[in-house]
């Protein structure tokens, strides 16, 4: 028998497997509000959330009561508890005294946001949500002022190579503050959340949104001319007034208005394009507000 050549031997390697539910790491992020950037890694034992210090994720926000909820892992799954909290505990922007959790899960705590992070990669997504933190809004999913202004600055370069044509926007919900004054922050926070899905679900692939000011938004509409960035800027203002958005205890109506000019000679630059934007938003506001108003 022939001894064999460890050089030229093969091996078979025994793969462990996907790792099992049990196996899997989970983690919790402040993406919004109070504590924004913490993590806290979800074991065996509840992790409990609120303003106490004991707490294992401490929010130091009075929106947040001081045993406000728990999460625990329940065999091959993790759950969250409301501990009898002050303004509730709301999954995905849906109250809940208990329920199950699912990777990428969004909970309002008072005035924060915490995501949940779970699965064999909870390192990958928790690095791609420190990306996600550095360049959205927490709150909207929307670009953050910062990277949008930078996305806006590059499309513009774009579009002048090319001779397209490129239309921005700004929109502005209405009366924003007398919500905020008579149904309270997180309402307001609520109706951020639901007039911005409903502009998302309104947007074309190729649109870029940003959140600019604290009820205001930048919307970029690459390869559309006047007349059609009019249409579409319309009918997103539409979607927003037919919108029924809940408002504890009440449904609220609430409208948008809306400045829009279009890349070209009398708008050649970022700042000349923002600031024709705006002035028709003012015009729009001017007028009686729930309008689209062009830019001269």
């Amino acid at each position: 028998m022939t001894p064999s050549d460890p050089d030229t031997t093969q091996r078979t390697l025994i793969s462990p497997g996907p790792a099992r539910p049990e196996e899997q790491g989970a983690c919790l992020i402040v993406i919004h509000g109070a504590g924004l950037g913490q993590r806290v890694d979800v074991g065996t034992c509840p992790t409990r959330i609120g303003r106490d210090r004991e707490c294992g994720l401490y929010i130091a926000h009075p929106s947040v009561s001081r045993r406000h909820c728990e999460i625990w892992r329940a065999e091959d799954r993790y759950r969250v508890r409301d501990l009898g909290s002050t303004n509730a505990t709301y999954l995905n922007d849906r109250v809940v005294e208990v329920a199950d959790l699912a990777d990428g899960d969004h909970l309002t705590i008072g005035e924060s946001i915490v995501k949940f992070i779970s699965g064999a990669s909870v390192e990958a997504g928790y690095h791609e949500e420190v990306h996600q933190q550095a360049t959205h809004d927490g709150l909207t999913g929307f670009y953050n002022r910062r990277q949008f202004l930078d996305v806006v600055e590059r499309e513009l370069v774009r579009a002048a190579r090319s001779d397209a044509a490129l239309a921005f926007a700004i929109l502005d919900i209405d009366l924003f503050k007398r919500i905020n004054d008579s149904c309270g922050h997180l309402a307001g926070d609520s109706v951020l959340r639901q007039v911005t899905a409903t502009l998302r679900s309104g947007m074309r692939a190729s649109d870029v949104a940003g959140r600019i000011g604290g009820e205001e938004f930048g919307l970029l509409m690459p390869e559309l001319g006047a007349e059609a960035a009019l249409a579409h800027a319309q009918a997103l203002r539409v979607a927003v007034e037919q919108a029924t958005f809940a408002v504890a205890p009440v449904s609220h109506p609430v409208t948008i208005s809306i400045g829009l000019a279009s890349f070209g000679p009398s708008h050649p630059d970022r700042a000349s394009l923002m600031r024709a934007a705006d002035l028709a938003l003012y015009r729009a506001k001017q007028a009686g507000r729930n309008r689209v108003v062009v830019a001269e």
